[in-house]
């Protein structure tokens, strides 16, 4: 399991990450290229354990060969700690 950075926080239920279980194939890749433990293996498939930790990077929606996932990305915490770096308004994402 991969640990989050102690004090990391992203906003509660507002992440556009999906997951169709039907097309999920079981390779597992989202939870290996996911830097956060949002993805937990469940029978042959995946499941979403927890979504308030995606940061919408999007990697784990370009290792899907089955289209199982998708994820509106740059609208979420990412992309208010990218917007933050860029303008030296504070990279906090916190609710």
């Amino acid at each position: 399991m991969i640990a989050v950075r102690p004090g990391l926080s992203y906003i509660r239920g507002v992440t556009t990450l999906t997951l169709d279980a039907a097309k999920c194939n079981g390779c597992l890749l989202c939870l290996k290229v996911c830097p956060h433990p949002v993805f937990g293996p469940l029978k042959g498939s995946v499941e979403i354990l927890e979504p308030d930790l995606c940061m919408e990077c999007g990697a784990c929606v370009k290792n899907c060969s089955e289209d199982a996932l998708s994820v509106n990305p740059g609208v979420g915490c990412a992309a208010a700690i990218l917007r933050g770096w860029l303008t030296r308004s504070g990279t906090e994402c916190r609710q």
